[in-house]
């Protein structure tokens, strides 16, 4: 009996082992498929689909595939045993069978009504990442990027208006989806569907602090590829950038927020140990992280570490790792101490670091931050059809739609008027208008939402926030450039900025425009060929010929407004295919 159960041992170990390279292979394949189709939309744009969509996209088909092409469970194969001695749900249950002790460990509940055929399914299980590992693996890089790559002169003129934004707009948006979750779910129970005491107000609040966490990547990335207004951009991408730290810490402060009778009463004394952990978490994350910036600045300045750059970017690696373990271990939010650890890096340690060591940093954490972005959005695809407990209920799923907007409405408009009244360049409306637009929701949400679906309540925010995330994504990243159009925001004037900045830029500037008339000139008398014209593609897309001219690549032009939408930039179509024009 003992030989016979290690050779069954054996055997699953060398099962899950195989599953594994199966997991890591469809990954892999997943990856593959995004990078060729981020490729292609370089070359081709297509007006309502962004890469980000065509990741998630790529892994519904795969886990559509996994789904109904791996055969399910029996359920009813099995034995099921009542214990009504067990007032709770233990977290490892031995079992003695003739004599021989095994070990099962908890998981989730799983409701009656709810069982999926599909339970057990160890192929779908697999599928399922350790919800740690978006946490511990994922989203560090993707947040100590965006704190490293932060354009610091714009982030500081708005940082004002950014933490009003990130703590306050968090805050009220929080607020905001909890109570109108909470008449949604009190209805609910009023109509059956659900059962008096499964969602309390704590859950609503779990709920809407959640899912008050915006990611608006994909928004971020069009504003990027079309240069657009550098003011929209910083608040945008600085409010997205804290409110993603915020909303980590709200989630785990309201957690552990526990009135001692009513779980719907308010009890002032657990809402201010909730502010005060609130506090004293961020505070110490924010303490943790910078701290490591500033050993490893005061470390590459003062050592010899430039000499060689191998090992100076990996201390740099390693030192802002540090940052994110230490402040997790400690019992604080790695994710906090990650992103000011970047922003310390990008604003001392940076300067310190040799020329090669710069690039390595740049590229190393932009390339991981491309990585683990795309893994997250291809994973949430396949988590609509590989996680095998969601729980769909139109009612709140209607309710968070609804939540969602009006939140964003009471965070953007009321606190740019009030931000207005202080701001020497006010933020105009039709800014407003494209931030209250730009509250997508993404990975930070979705991390939230997978880490804790061991309830029933907790299932089902995770299937909500599932599809708020799809649909944002789709619909509202999708219409960026249809809204940027309408709203009638500056494109094509990151250059211009860039010029006012700095004088050397601008004299390289007009001399490379001379250069460039001096070689249309030679091109066009010693080869005889026939001009090529310069269109200036605006958002708005009217193409204007301004006559003769030599063409020149994309990123080289020099800045141009467009007279009919304000925006947009020169853009120059080859229609020759001489060396000597093509520049």
């Amino acid at each position: 009996m003992e030989r016979q159960s290690r050779i069954m041992s054996e055997k699953d170990e060398y099962q899950f082992q195989h599953q594994g390279a199966v997991e890591l292979l469809v990954f892999n394949f997943l990856l593959i498929l995004t990078i060729l189709t981020i490729w292609l939309f370089k070359n081709h744009r297509f007006r309502f689909l962004h890469e980000t969509g065509g990741a998630m996209v790529y892994g519904l088909i795969m886990g559509l595939i996994l789904r109904y092409a791996t055969a399910p469970t029996d359920i009813e194969s099995g034995t099921v045993y009542d214990c009504v001695k067990l007032t709770f749900s233990p977290s490892t249950l031995l079992v003695n069978i003739t004599d021989q002790v095994y070990e099962y460990k908890y998981k989730r509940e799983i409701s009656q009504h709810n069982i999926s055929p599909h339970q057990g399914n160890a192929i779908l299980e697999k599928m399922t990442f350790d919800p740690e590992i978006f946490f511990n693996v994922l989203l560090p890089p993707i947040i100590f990027h965006a704190g490293y790559s932060l354009k610091k002169r714009h982030f500081f003129q708005n940082l004002g208006s950014i933490l009003t934004y990130a703590f306050l707009g968090t805050a009220i948006s929080c607020i905001v989806i909890g109570l109108i979750m909470y008449g949604f779910v009190k209805a609910m129970i009023h109509a059956g569907q659900l059962k008096n005491g499964d969602f309390h107000f704590t859950d609503c609040l779990f709920f809407g602090s959640l899912m008050s966490a915006t990611d608006p990547v994909t928004v971020l990335a069009i504003f990027h590829e079309l240069h657009v207004d550098l003011d929209l951009y910083t608040l945008l991408f600085g409010e997205s950038v804290l409110n993603d730290a915020v909303a980590i810490v709200l989630t785990y402060s309201i957690s552990i927020y526990s009135p001692k009778e009513n779980p719907n009463a308010f009890d002032a004394a657990a809402f201010f140990q909730s502010v005060g952990n609130f506090l004293g978490i961020f505070a110490g994350s924010f303490a943790m992280g910078s701290a490591y910036a500033i050993i490893t600045a005061l470390l590459t300045k003062f050592t010899k570490l430039c000499e060689f750059p191998m090992l100076e970017t990996g201390l740099f690696f390693l030192l802002s790792w540090s940052a994110f373990l230490s402040a997790e271990a400690a019992g604080l939010t790695g994710i906090v101490a990650v992103l000011f650890c970047g922003v310390t890096q990008a604003h001392y340690t940076y300067n310190n670091l040799s020329s090669d060591s710069k690039i390595r940093t740049k590229q190393l954490f932009e390339f991981m931050n491309f990585l683990a972005e795309n893994v997250i959005f291809c994973y949430m695809g396949l988590a609509l059809f590989t996680f095998q407990n969601h729980i769909f209920n139109a009612f709140f799923i209607l309710g968070a739609f609804l939540a969602i907007f009006v939140a964003r409405a009471c965070n953007i408009y009321p606190l740019s008027f009030l931000l207005n009244l202080g701001r020497k360049q006010k933020i105009p409306w039709n800014f407003q208008h494209m931030m209250m637009f730009s509250g997508l929701r993404g990975a930070i949400a979705f991390a939230l939402a997978i880490r804790n679906t061991e309830s029933q309540p907790k299932q089902m925010m995770f299937t909500t926030t599932l599809l708020l995330v799809f649909f944002t994504v789709w619909v509202f990243g999708g219409g960026t450039t249809p809204m940027l159009t309408w709203l009638q925001i500056r494109v094509g004037v990151d250059l211009d900025e860039n010029l006012k900045e700095d004088p050397s830029s601008q004299h390289q500037q007009i001399t490379w425009i001379k250069t460039r008339r001096k070689q249309r000139v030679l091109g066009s008398s010693e080869c005889g060929m026939a001009s090529t014209t310069i269109r200036k593609i605006n958002q708005c897309g009217v193409a204007q010929t301004k006559g003769p001219h030599a063409h020149w690549k994309d990123g080289m032009e020099p800045p141009g407004i467009c007279t009919l939408c304000k925006g947009g930039a020169w853009r120059l179509q080859l229609t020759s295919e001489s060396p000597c024009i093509q520049l």
